[in-house]
């Protein structure tokens, strides 16, 4: 096989992190009393969200600082007297829960065909919703590890969550021409792994415009094509 050892992202990757989203939001929206929430903040929230995430990428914030800034962010913008850190603590729970658990297309099948190479996870999720998701999925014994930037103290793009999940898979330098990450995200996960010096795949089902400045190895709309890339039929 071409690559011995594939690192996969987690959400928009292998699970259908929109979906969990809008499921957690909405159910923890009922859960504290506001059936109507989920519709009337949505947009908001989303929005919000994106750009503390691009914050986390950049180094400008931790994911502790995130999981609560969001949701005070949200309230303040529709002047809701609901608080961050329970609210936080309520949607982190449905985001993990099995019931919110949201395969992407052809996730689990791709996971078992590359049971010869050696697979792991490296994600800049928040490390409960990412172990509780996997263990409640049908890949949860597919990962040699599961490599998440709130335990390694770096995120992707950084070199230092890459580090880790080298000496976490018994890798080196030398091992780099065998190792594959495949991610959505052009900013994490393609520039994380052109920096690191190991090929590149970038997920695009949606056909995103691309970055002039971020040139991925491979560009795949659709999981099941990594089985010609990795060399597998």
């Amino acid at each position: 096989m071409k690559y011995d050892v594939i690192l996969f992202d987690a959400d928009d990757t292998l699970f259908d992190y929109k979906q969990s989203e809008s499921y957690a939001l909405r159910e923890a929206f009922k859960q504290f009393g506001m059936p109507e929430g989920f519709e009337d903040c949505a947009s908001t929230y989303n929005e919000i969200n994106r750009g503390l995430w691009r914050e986390l990428e950049l180094g400008l914030i931790s994911s502790a600082v995130l999981r609560v800034e969001r949701f005070a962010r949200l309230f303040a913008a529709h002047g809701l007297k609901l608080d961050p850190e329970s609210f936080s603590a309520a949607y982190l729970f449905h985001l993990g829960a099995g019931t919110g658990t949201f395969l992407i297309e052809g996730a689990a099948e791709v996971c078992k065909e590359l049971s010869g190479c050696s697979l792991a996870v490296i994600t800049n999720g928040i490390k409960e919703v990412q172990y509780s998701r996997i263990q409640d999925s049908p890949m949860r014994d597919a990962f040699a590890h599961i490599i998440i930037s709130e335990e390694v103290g770096s995120q992707k793009p950084e070199p230092g969550i890459f580090d880790h999940a080298f000496a976490k898979l018994g890798l080196t330098s030398e091992d780099k021409r065998s190792v594959l990450i495949v991610g959505d995200t052009l900013t994490s996960d393609i520039q994380g792994g052109i920096s690191y010096g190991i090929d590149t795949c970038w997920f695009n089902p949606h056909g995103k415009s691309g970055d002039p400045g971020i040139i991925p190895t491979y560009e795949i709309k659709a999981l099941s094509e990594l089985m010609s890339i990795v060399g597998r039929k």
